[in-house]
């Protein structure tokens, strides 16, 4: 994660930099989603039968390739890092978070100890965020705007020689093992007919659907508020402190997740995750639903900072629920299927981004996460019975 997080603040710049206009970058992003929306769909089953363990050493050297084509001015090479670093997002979001399930249930670990692993996980992911944007800041300072992935890489190469020499290897059973067209059937079949992870899919999608879009348009909507209060200013962008914006809502992520371990670790009933999720869903639709009826920059940066307080609750909620509704066969395959809605959303948006208003967007995205509010109701509903995380 810091290597992902060392790379976010300089893409565009980086672009830029390069003489590419808002059109051609626009792509680039564009198909780094869609990359990930395809390659999503594939890499699961590979992983769940070939092992987790591979994939991860996998996603190293292709993040890390990615990083490297930034190297180059020229726009097919920067499309083939777009296509490697869709292929890697799809594994850094899944194979990770299986590997780790399925090596917790492996140690014989209590299952109700996969919420703390989840708290701890978004906690330091908020503080790696906070020291990569720093020194992501201060490399590109020192020695240009290509340098946060070179030190991106040189972690990712780590990472994968790391895990290579010292983490068991997991997939499915040797016995339960069958093809990867039959992977494909079975995973289908078993979310045929299970309501619950779909339903707890679709949440998903909505919701992280929701925060990518957020990421895309939290600047321009504050730089469009700030110029309605004064349109003859000229030094807006300046004048926004950005890197300490996008601090603050890293500090609103781990107090997030501080909430959560506070919440939880009074009870080891699973009611209480679902009843965090369900809050957490109708407050998140709330604060989107600010930017439809308000543009004062206060007001907008208000609902920003409470939708990523949200954003640190809802990582190890839906996280911890993932582990006891998507069974052990499948867990990578279908962690991915439902990144595939997901980025298709978000490809949409970002496609009409420049004929859809600021606001309409946000509105959009407050009636999605209403959907996952109704859908959140109807998870409960169905999971009445299943009050332990086992």
């Amino acid at each position: 994660m810091t290597a992902d997080w060392l790379q976010g603040p300089y893409v565009y710049a980086l672009y830029e930099s390069y003489g590419f206009d808002k059109h051609q970058i626009a792509i680039l992003f564009i198909i780094g989603f869609f990359s990930s929306m395809v390659f999503g769909a594939i890499v699961g089953p590979i992983a769940d039968r070939y092992g987790r363990k591979l994939m991860i050493v996998l996603f190293g050297f292709l993040y890390a390739g990615s990083c490297l084509t930034k190297l180059y001015n020229n726009f097919g090479i920067l499309v083939l890092g777009r296509l490697l670093g869709g292929i890697s997002t799809s594994l850094l979001f899944s194979v990770f978070e299986a590997w780790m399930i399925s090596e917790h249930s492996a140690r014989g670990f209590p299952s109700d100890l996969l919420s703390n692993t989840f708290y701890l996980s978004t906690l330091f992911n908020g503080l790696v965020a906070i020291g990569s944007g720093l020194w992501a800041s201060e490399s590109a300072n020192r020695w240009g705007y290509v340098s946060p992935f070179m030190w991106s890489a040189l972690l990712l190469i780590l990472v994968s020689v790391i895990v290579y020499y010292t983490w068991n290897e997991n997939y499915i059973d040797s016995s339960q093992r069958s093809s990867l067209l039959d992977g494909y059937k079975e995973s289908f079949n078993f979310l045929k007919n299970d309501e619950k992870t779909i339903l707890l899919g679709l949440i998903q999608t909505l919701f992280e659907a929701s925060m990518y879009i957020f990421v895309f348009m939290w600047t321009p909507s504050l730089i469009e508020s700030l110029q309605a209060i004064d349109p003859t200013s000229s030094n807006i962008i300046s004048s926004l402190p950005f890197g300490l914006i996008f601090a603050s809502f890293m500090v609103c992520v781990m107090i997030g997740s501080s909430i959560f371990n506070i919440i939880t670790s009074k009870s080891k009933d699973i009611q209480s995750h679902k009843s965090i999720l369900l809050s957490l869903l109708i407050v998140s639709s709330l604060c989107f639903l600010m930017p439809s009826l308000s543009n004062n920059p206060l007001v907008l940066y208000s609902s920003f900072i409470i939708f990523e307080v949200c954003c640190g609750l809802y990582y190890p909620c839906v996280g911890t629920l993932r582990g006891p509704f998507i069974p052990e066969s499948y867990r990578a395959t279908i962690m991915n299927y439902f990144r595939v809605p997901l980025n298709l959303l978000v490809v949409l948006i970002l496609t009409n981004v420049s004929s859809i208003s600021t606001q309409n967007i946000f509105l959009l995205c407050s009636f999605w996460l209403a959907l996952g509010v109704l859908l959140q109701y109807r998870f409960i509903e169905k999971t009445k019975s299943i009050s332990k995380l086992n």
